[in-house]
């Protein structure tokens, strides 16, 4: 059953109870990676293993994930701004305790070429849940390297 969370904006990424903050250089132009996440949201799965299925909704103002294992996410954007920020907020999930929860993604191009991806998972849940989560934070990490990755290499072949 879906559960609706506390609906927030882009400042709860700073005010959140939990921040898990990764971050990755990658060969890609940052202009190349905004639009991967941004604007090819349902090229998703071809890079982010966990994701399934991703579709925009209404005109892509919001999305639909699934993940493996079932968890299905539906989201509001919050911010998609072409200098390098994407940020939406999960606005219904079908996993408990979570009470809000907002990811931002953002994208700077560094010297010598390429750009810094950060992805911050902003999440406000009881303490419990919150443990679990800083539990998890080695997992996450690493479906985020392998993902930025996996779209480090898709950019890399669809320039050649």
């Amino acid at each position: 059953m879906a559960r609706r969370l506390r609906p927030v904006e882009l400042d709860f990424v700073e005010s959140a109870p939990l921040r898990l903050v990764f971050a990755r250089e990658v060969s890609a132009a940052p202009d190349a990676v905004y639009r991967a996440l941004a604007e090819d949201v349902v090229g998703w799965p071809t890079w982010f293993s966990a994701v399934t299925l991703a579709r925009p909704m209404d005109g892509g103002a919001r999305r639909e994930i699934r993940l493996k294992g079932g968890t299905r996410f539906l989201e509001t954007i919050v911010a998609a701004e072409a200098s390098g920020v994407y940020a939406y907020r999960v606005d219904e999930a079908n996993v408990p305790g979570v009470r809000a929860l907002l990811e931002e993604w953002r994208i700077e191009g560094v010297s010598g070429g390429g750009a810094r991806v950060q992805w911050t998972f902003a999440v406000d849940a009881p303490a419990g849940v919150r443990v679990g989560m800083k539990l998890a934070k080695a997992g996450l990490g690493r479906a985020f390297r392998d993902a930025v990755g996996a779209l480090d290499r898709k950019l890399s072949a669809a320039s050649v």
